[in-house]
């Protein structure tokens, strides 16, 4: 038996990225395919084509649970349908972009917060380290490969024992933090990060 669906909130106001994203993960099941395809969890896709979408989606799903006695069974399966594991959304939306989504996001209070995935097809380091600092789990270049799927599915947490999602957050952002500490450094210290590496260069030879 195949490991629960990672539950996933595609935002996007491009119905050919929607599609294109939707492909990805779908075709991304289980991980490649083959035997050991069962253990890693396949993805279930929800797309809307607005940030304003997917705050009324995510507040009617939160609201329906609410309206349920905590322990009923009833309660218990519509947390488990209607949960969503991880929002993926643009950055550059009309309206609400991506990153008024994510500090929405943010802002539901949730005891569980629900893990939010920037993606753009601009690099702009500033624009990373925005969405860091906004609570962010990673920033994907578009367009999405192979290995970004991974790296959402590591962001996700969705099938992972907590201690080892400690661990795999730590990692999933990792270069999107790099970007984002190279954008914040001054020139001086540019300068100075050069030299050392430099230096560390000569050392090891």
């Amino acid at each position: 038996m195949g490991a629960e669906a990672v539950r996933v909130l595609v935002v996007d106001d491009s119905p050919v990225d929607r599609r294109v994203v939707e492909l990805l993960l779908r075709a991304h099941c289980g991980g490649g395919g083959g035997a050991a395809a069962g253990e890693a969890a396949p993805f279930h896709v929800t797309a809307v084509d607005s940030g304003k979408k997917a705050m009324e989606l995510l507040g009617r799903r939160r609201g329906d649970r609410d309206h349920l006695t905590p322990s009923s069974p009833a309660a218990a399966a519509a947390a488990n349908d209607q949960a969503i594991d991880i929002v993926l959304t643009d950055y550059c939306m009309p309206e609400m972009t991506g990153y008024d989504l994510l500090k929405a996001i943010k802002a539901l209070g949730s005891p569980n917060p629900i893990p939010v995935v920037v993606m753009s097809s601009e690099n702009e380091p500033q624009r990373i380290s925005r969405c860091l600092t906004a609570g962010a789990e990673d920033f994907i270049l578009k367009p999405l490969k192979m290995n970004d799927v991974q790296r959402l599915r590591k962001c996700s947490g969705a099938t992972r024992p907590k201690s080892a999602v400690a661990g795999d957050d730590d990692r999933c952002c990792n270069t999107a933090k790099k970007a984002a500490a190279a954008a914040a450094a001054t020139p001086e210290q540019q300068q100075q990060q050069q030299r050392s590496s430099h230096l560390a260069g000569l050392a090891m030879a």
